[in-house]
């Protein structure tokens, strides 16, 4: 049985909760046991899964957030900075999903976020465990 963190950028409650919903979901339904930490952006995301990582008591982890377009370029920095923090860690052989929602607006995350929908969570959350039986099958 794997253990999974779940790390999520907790901007928009009502959004978060549904994405945190298909996540454990779909973690429970492959039989594993997971935890969720909450930190305060995306761009805090990728440091948080090193921080976990580095402490060797997690097997995967998830990566969740929303990111909703705005007026400014920070919808830019913020979706491709902590999408390339999340590329290094997989780069480093870290098994991570990235259910980092970038979008255009409220409807758009709401589709994609339902789990009776795209549910993104979910999908973030099996692509972490297919990444974590990767490593495992190639482990010496």
């Amino acid at each position: 049985m794997a253990k999974v963190l779940i790390v999520e950028a907790r901007f928009y409650d009502h959004l978060n909760d549904l994405l945190l919903e298909g996540a454990r979901a779909a973690i429970e339904a492959a039989g594993h046991e997971h935890e969720t930490v909450t930190v305060p952006g995306a761009l805090e995301v990728p440091g948080a899964i090193a921080i976990a990582d580095a402490a060797e008591t997690y097997d995967a982890f998830v990566a969740l957030g929303v990111i909703i377009r705005g007026e400014t370029y920070h919808f830019e920095v913020v979706s491709n900075e902590s999408a390339r923090g999340i590329m290094n860690l997989s780069l480093e052989g870290v098994p991570v999903g990235n259910g980092i929602l970038t979008v255009e607006n409220e409807a758009q995350a709401l589709t994609r976020a339902k789990k009776d929908e795209k549910d993104k969570g979910g999908e973030a959350a099996k692509a972490a465990l297919a990444m974590l039986a990767l490593r495992e099958r190639f482990s010496v």
